[in-house]
């Protein structure tokens, strides 16, 4: 059984048991948290197509935390003009663990 749902308006097929990082959410560590934007759902070979969005469909995780990702160097140049400007970006995540599927 899987699931593609929008988080954090990023779409994401999921399964239940399955931990991955999404954007980051407005939750502490170890909250339960509820995404109703479910587009498809399959089970068992029964196909349920969302128009946008599947009816009566949630998508229940846990918050396992917060994370960083890796950094990001943007350097810009213009050839012998003298100009270098460098910056560095790290993107923040929420690790979260599917718990259930329902729909």
């Amino acid at each position: 059984m899987f699931a593609i749902v929008t988080i954090a308006g990023q779409q994401f097929k999921v399964e239940e048991g399955q931990e991955l990082f999404v954007h980051q959410l407005d939750a502490s560590a170890g909250d339960g948290v509820s995404f109703d934007q479910v587009q498809l759902i399959e089970n068992n070979g029964a196909v349920q197509i969302g128009k946008p969005f599947v009816g009566d469909a949630k998508v229940n995780a846990t918050v396992i935390g917060h994370q960083k990702g890796d950094k990001v160097v943007v350097f810009k140049k213009k050839r012998r003009k003298g100009y270098r400007v460098k910056n560095g970006h790290r993107q923040s995540f929420t690790k979260i663990k599917i718990d259930s599927i329902a729909g």
